[in-house]
């Protein structure tokens, strides 16, 4: 049976009861703070100079993506994978062995506009056959699963010589260049993630709302009654972990163009565990979300080690200061810092009235 189906009155009812996440209109245009945030982003590089503009606000838009996908999985679908950093870093890889790069005994040298769709279509194939196994399998199986292909590869790229260099990595990976203008130079670059971020949020926002997304959440919320409705649960999980791995690979073509090299500590265990924080941290039940989770990761990673330092401690435990900051967002909100700002938005919309005795809405 395909993916869609010719039942959507039925899918729409057991979807639309999904308490998480929520059904909103889109586009989301009546809302002041995103229309505040949108221009301060395209305005930035007015604003804020080379460091901040590429290592916190283009490096958090990256990661943001990364999660995203891992998001669509978990908030839309029930599936929580662990492979989606992996897959970002199959695809930068891909881009260094198919682009060029410094290694020219292993880079193939064609142009960017071959090396990327080749790369995109080879991490979608890799992230769609990860997740065919990893769809046999439900809760901590699924994230057994999908670490294990991240340790997998992780390992393979330290040992294989051959094409991914080891170690090293691939080095001095060229970025486009065309119509005189260098893409990957601070403004230029920071707009093309802008934009590709931009597209990723809306597209994600749009799915969920589209057949295949209400189906999906239908079969997170009841496999068995979507499956006696006739839908194939294991053909829409499928398709949403290639959704999950384009965006992914998307991201892994911006990380590789930013820092100009791939190595194996960009896929290492506990960079694929960073994901899942980032995620969880900003919430898994909005697109949003996962881009708020990246902005505070990226702060504590960038400053937190200056911060221990000042106060006497060793700078080396910055990540004690990210534990902390996780294990206090997740103890006052199981829908991280979304649900923070959901929780202090009712408290001040419904308050005693002094004059009436009452409630007023705010």
């Amino acid at each position: 049976m395909s993916v869609t189906h010719d039942a959507p009155i039925q899918v729409r009812n057991s979807a639309a009861t999904a308490q998480r996440p929520a059904v909103r209109g889109w586009p989301d245009i009546d809302n002041p703070a995103a229309w505040i945030v949108a221009v301060i982003l395209l305005i930035m590089p007015l604003i804020a100079n080379g460091f901040f503009l590429i290592e916190i606000f283009a490096t958090t838009l990256i990661l943001g993506t990364i999660a995203l996908s891992l998001m669509f999985l978990a908030g839309y679908g029930g599936m929580v994978s662990l492979m989606q950093l992996t897959i970002a870093g199959f695809c930068a890889y891909m881009v260094a062995v198919f682009g060029v790069s410094g290694n020219a005994n292993i880079s193939l040298g064609w142009p960017w506009w071959l090396a990327v769709p080749m790369a995109l279509t080879l991490a979608t194939l890799f992230g769609t056959l990860g997740g065919a196994l990893a769809v046999r399998t439900e809760g901590i199986y699924t994230i057994m699963i999908t670490l294990a292909i991240g340790a997998a590869f992780y390992y393979f790229t330290n040992q294989n010589w051959a094409i991914f260099n080891g170690h090293t990595g691939i080095n001095n990976v060229a970025t486009p260049h065309f119509w005189d203008v260098d893409w990957r130079a601070d403004i230029p670059f920071y707009y093309v993630v802008l934009a590709i971020a931009a597209l990723c949020y809306f597209a994600v926002d749009y799915i969920s709302r589209a057949p295949f997304g209400l189906a999906l959440q239908g079969v997170r919320d009841n496999p068995r009654r979507m499956a006696a409705l006739g839908f194939n649960v294991n053909a829409h999980r499928v398709a949403a972990y290639a959704v999950a791995s384009f965006i992914a690979g998307l991201a892994g073509v911006l990380q590789v163009w930013n820092y100009r090299q791939i190595s194996p500590g960009s896929v290492s265990v506990g960079a694929c565990i960073d994901i899942l924080i980032i995620a969880v941290v900003g919430g898994i039940t909005r697109p949003v979300g996962p881009y708020i989770g990246a902005l505070v990761f990226v702060l504590l990673r960038t400053f937190a080690l200056d911060f221990l330092v000042k106060i006497g401690l060793d700078g080396n435990r910055f990540r004690l200061l990210i534990g902390l900051g996780f294990l206090a967002i997740v103890f006052w909100s199981s829908d991280g810092v979304i649900g923070l700002w959901q929780r202090w938005r009712r408290s001040h919309r419904l308050q005693p009235d002094p004059a009436g005795g009452g409630r007023r809405h705010g």
